[in-house]
């Protein structure tokens, strides 16, 4: 039985790190998917991007990889191809029904990077796959959302670097590859990867503020990362039990030491208030005696 192409995308799908080749049920005896354990994502965390690998914008222009990291602003990553029929279309619509949910703006705040794994894709399909999305995210990015094209040494860089593989399937003249998505801190070192073809939001944004790596987070957000950490097993953000019990306990007893405080100050000033009344009020003098009084006296 020959597998289509369809089909072979449908499986891929829902790939996590280090796929191993998997089986799946038919009506006739099970076969192995050819090529899949050549499909995947090898997480590298904390390793650097090779940021001097050379690629083209969708307006033409050379341009490094180092270009897109600032220092300041955490990079969201996808790879794709402009000639996919499903699965790279499938992840671009997952990142940007997520990046709309977010507060934070590509362009503001994070940066937003696709590269191309097809050395044969040009400029101008890079270009017309940037207005397909950008029309879709529907904010102004200044221009920060970049789809790059290059040639096969500057790609197998970048993907061999990030860990992500594929392979072109000859027979069906596509390629196969995993849907993830991935964020790299402002510096160009691999921070996280997320996986299939919906992206939490909420994933998303603890990616994006874990690898900000302290740039431009406000104190609840923060609190927020110190709460929640993500689960390889779980593939997302989940809570920490331990340090939301610590937070709760810091919180109780601010509010505790701000209570008493309240009580403490309103009973200075009642005690306050009453010596002023006192300080206010005329000496007493005893009444003057009668005439009766003072002849008893005599």
């Amino acid at each position: 039985m020959r597998l289509s192409f369809p089909l072979l995308i449908l499986l891929l799908a829902g790939l996590v790190p280090s796929v191993q080749a998997q089986r799946f049920q038919t009506a006739e005896p099970t076969r192995e998917v050819p090529g899949l354990d050549r499909v995947g994502v090898d997480e590298h965390l904390d390793e650097s991007l090779p940021l001097d690998a050379e690629f083209t914008t969708s307006e033409g222009r050379k341009v490094r990889l180092g270009d897109y990291f600032d220092g300041e602003r955490p990079v969201l990553i996808t790879f794709s191809y402009h000639s996919c029929p499903t699965l790279c279309s499938m992840v671009l619509d997952a990142t940007v029904n997520s990046a709309k949910e977010q507060d934070w703006t590509i362009g503001d705040e994070y940066v937003a990077v696709n590269i191309s794994i097809d050395p044969r894709d040009t400029p101008a399909k890079a270009a017309e796959k940037q207005r397909e999305i950008l029309g879709k995210y529907g904010r102004d990015t200044g221009g920060e959302w970049h789809f790059l094209v290059g040639d096969e040494e500057a790609i197998t860089q970048v993907t061999h670097a990030a860990g992500f593989r594929y392979f072109y399937d000859e027979r069906v003249g596509q390629y196969a590859h995993p849907a993830a998505l991935m964020i790299a801190t402002p510096e160009g070192q691999m921070a996280r990867y997320l996986y299939g073809l919906r992206f939490e939001p909420g994933d998303l944004r603890f990616g994006l503020l874990e690898a900000a790596d302290g740039n431009s987070i406000s104190t609840t957000e923060q609190i927020l990362l110190y709460c929640y950490t993500y689960d390889p097993n779980e593939q997302s953000y989940v809570p920490v039990a331990m340090n939301i019990m610590k937070l709760g306990g810091v919180l109780t007893v601010l509010l505790l030491g701000g209570f008493l405080t309240l009580l403490w100050r309103r009973e200075r000033r009642r005690a306050s208030d009453e010596r002023a009344k006192r300080g206010a009020m005329p000496p007493t003098t005893p009444p003057p005696s009668s005439p009766k009084l003072r002849e008893a006296d005599l």
